[in-house]
């Protein structure tokens, strides 16, 4: 019998790292905040230690346009930061960098993304597709209910962060991304794919420890 085709690497992907995937998206933090038993400031916050992440991811992603296996994925339509500093001056005000710190967690997630961004760009590769990915889907979840729980105005300011106006079709976006992603799981070798699936787990789990962090800072009443 012939050999069963390989599975794609954007499968290899999802469904190697989907325990630490569902581990952060069902932490108490963001349970709560999505069943409206946290206010508004909660949602802030969140919004400010993605602004530190963003910035990590962002920051030499220009950088990264040239490389042969992540250049492809790097697009300017994916940006996030400029509307994370948008959503944070309508949450906070215009002095709203005043007072602003990462979180111990925050700050590891995005020391880890400088690292990647200079040293290991195909490692750098796992958390683009986590997050970039996962804003196109599931964030939109959470723009949703933002929108209706604190009365944001539909995709304007607040929730920004989740509205990509250069995406005209977010469903054939995130096809085409993943076409790019397998193409660049055929251009490393076996060793190197595993260690990238690591790194996906790995973007997953540092991520659940932000919310873990959000969650001491803002636990329910009892």
């Amino acid at each position: 019998m012939p050999d069963s085709e390989p599975l794609a690497f954007s499968t290899v992907l999802r469904t190697a790292s989907s325990r630490e995937h569902e581990a952060a998206e069902h932490s108490p933090f963001m349970g709560h905040l999505l069943n409206g038993r946290l206010g508004v400031d909660a949602y802030a916050e969140l919004t400010g230690q993605l602004w530190f992440v963003y910035q990590a991811l962002e920051g030499r992603a220009a950088e990264l346009a040239d490389h042969p296996v992540v250049g492809p994925l790097i697009d300017p339509a994916l940006l996030r930061t400029a509307a994370l500093e948008r959503d944070l001056a309508h949450l906070l005000g215009a002095d709203w960098r005043a007072g602003l710190a990462p979180l111990p967690a925050t700050a590891a997630y995005a020391a880890r993304l400088e690292e990647l961004a200079g040293r290991w760009p195909n490692g750098y590769l796992a958390h683009h597709y986590t997050r970039y990915l996962g804003d196109l889907s599931g964030g939109q979840i959470i723009r949703g209910i933002a929108e209706k729980t604190w009365g944001f105005e539909r995709k304007g300011a607040g929730v920004e962060f989740y509205v990509f106006a250069d995406i005209s079709n977010p469903a054939a976006y995130k096809r085409g991304y993943r076409e790019k992603l397998d193409a660049a799981g055929l251009a490393m070798d076996e060793v190197e794919r595993r260690r990238v699936v690591e790194e996906c787990k790995r973007a997953f789990t540092l991520n659940g420890a932000v919310f873990a962090d959000l969650d001491t800072r803002h636990p329910l009443s009892a």
